[in-house]
């Protein structure tokens, strides 16, 4: 093993030249000179040569950073159990049969894998020693409980994963000091209770999943706007809850509304629980949107006589809902994208819960809006903050900030939302006629290069070639052309013929060819 910082002074006994001596800015060590003393039975020719080279050969150093650097990455090879994989800042141990979690673990591990195991228990400050950690992953294992202060000096979790385990009870101490806490997974436990404070602290929660679980009460009282400003999702679905507090319900923040999840639970059916789904349906949550046939209840507790109160509003004529206008549903995204001349509504929901606020907003092309400042027609600020654009325009684009105050708590708060105005889409020419036409330019080029001349005017005529007569093969011509009588000189041919002979084989075989 490398012993990279011993209590006592090291030697390298290695020469040292002029050009590694400023490398490693070394001096001798006096007792590196005759460590045995002088006169300890040498001879002194003998210790005067010793003591020369000792002073040449010998120097005491000093950790050099380069020595020190080396020593860091063994010392990090080391800490890597051999049963796992280190790559950069992430740690996995994935299916390697771990009974217990190994203890010597990367302290610079930023992302730690040790799902697909056999843990069971964690005791405390388990992950005392990883100070970056920030992703979690133990699902599917047997944990069925978490010791104190689990997640001691791990205060910079972002996503734990206990998905898949047999965790029981969710006791309020699980959770302690994770206040970077994002994402929480806890679904497909045999989890039946939550305690009241388990959620208490999580002050940076976005994401928590409880579902597939056999919970029969969960805490809504204990998420408030001031305490889990940023939770978005809250999946409590396929539970075992018949019946809610729903006046708790209702009184949750309205992020946390959009984002709630109970389908697939034993609702029992009534007007109240029936009151709040009915305003959430009108409001489109998208909850509601994707699972319209999961949202069942049960009438008089009997889960055969089960009821998708989403589709069949008939069974609670009986029961009644608050009047509602059908307004547009108010944005609560931070990037919105709307066409020219549509409507649209901004909200300004802060984590300011108090009902006596002042909203003002900023916008890009109007500047400072306010109730008593409002001079357009077409722009509304209602009373809870919401800004209302009944016909948008393309000069309208831009950043929007809404400020609320608490005036009485002298607290304010501000939410951001980024509008775009479209212009109208063109109406885009039907591609099958496209093609039709290009079918039929294509044949009418194709008719005229094949029965039209390229030039029909007189001037473009050129004069036909002279007409040159064929002569045919005459064995009476033949002989005449022979005969003693008629002689090439003897007559001037005005009109010359041409003819083709094939050559003339005679009695003994031999082949000639009559000149001329």
């Amino acid at each position: 093993m490398l012993n990279c910082f011993p209590t006592e002074a090291f030697h390298l006994q290695l020469p040292v030249d002029s050009t590694s001596a400023h490398l490693f800015r070394s001096e001798p060590h006096p007792a590196s000179l005759n460590p045995r003393g002088i006169g300890y039975g040498e001879p002194d020719g003998l210790e005067s040569l010793k003591d020369s080279t000792s002073r040449n050969m010998t120097s005491r150093l000093s950790p050099s950073p380069l020595l020190v650097l080396l020593c860091l990455i063994h010392g990090a090879e080391e800490s890597c159990p051999s049963i796992c994989l280190c790559v950069s800042d992430t740690v996995s141990c994935s299916s390697s049969g771990l009974a217990k979690l190994p203890s010597s673990l990367p302290s610079f591990s930023v992302t730690l894998d040790i799902s697909h195991n056999h843990l069971s228990w964690l005791g405390a400050g388990s992950f005392k020693k990883m100070p970056r950690l920030e992703n979690l992953r133990m699902t599917h294992n047997q944990l069925g409980s978490l010791g104190h202060g689990v997640f001691r000096n791990a205060s910079g979790l972002r996503h734990l994963d206990l998905s898949s385990n047999k965790l029981h009870v969710v006791e309020q101490h699980y959770f302690q000091g994770l206040w970077r806490l994002e994402e929480l997974l806890l679904f497909n436990n045999k989890i039946t209770q939550v305690e009241a404070g388990t959620l208490s602290g999580l002050s940076s929660l976005k994401k928590a999943y409880f579902s597939l679980n056999q919970i029969t009460h969960f805490p809504f009282f204990s998420i408030q706007d001031h305490s889990h400003p940023f939770l978005i999702m809250l999946d409590l679905s396929s539970n075992r809850m018949s019946s809610l507090p729903w006046e708790d319900v209702k009184a949750l923040p309205g992020l946390v509304q959009r984002g709630l999840y109970l389908h697939n639970n034993s609702l029992i059916c009534d007007c109240s629980m029936y009151s709040v789904f009915w305003h959430w349906d009108l409001r489109g949550y998208d909850a509601l949107k994707d699972f319209t046939e999961e949202h069942t209840c049960t009438t008089y507790g009997n889960p055969r006589a089960s009821i998708r109160f989403l589709q069949q509003s008939r069974f609670f004529r009986n029961c009644t809902v608050e009047s509602a206008v059908s307004l547009p549903v108010t944005v609560l995204l931070s990037n919105v994208l709307v066409s020219e001349g549509e409507g649209v509504r901004l909200d300004c929901q802060t984590s300011l819960s108090s009902t006596d606020l002042s909203f003002t907003w900023l916008s890009p092309s109007k500047g400072y809006i306010t109730q008593t400042s409002i001079n357009d027609t077409l722009i509304s600020l209602f009373s809870n903050g919401t800004l209302e654009i009944q016909a948008t325009k393309v000069n309208d684009s831009g950043l929007y900030v809404c400020t609320a105050v608490d005036i009485k708590k002298a607290l304010n708060a501000t939410r951001e939302v980024n509008v775009t105005v479209l212009l109208p889409a063109a109406e885009s020419f039907n591609t099958g006629y496209t093609t039709l036409l290009g079918c039929l330019v294509s044949m009418l080029c194709i008719l005229i290069y094949l029965y039209m001349t390229p030039c029909r005017c007189s001037c473009c005529k050129q004069p036909k070639p002279p007409a040159i007569p064929i002569a045919t093969y005459d064995p009476s011509t033949l002989t005449s052309v022979f005969s003693p009588s008629t002689r090439p000189h003897d007559k001037v041919q005005t009109d010359k013929h041409v003819a083709f002979m094939e050559p003339i084989v005679n009695e003994e075989g031999f082949e000639w060819i009559p000149e001329g």
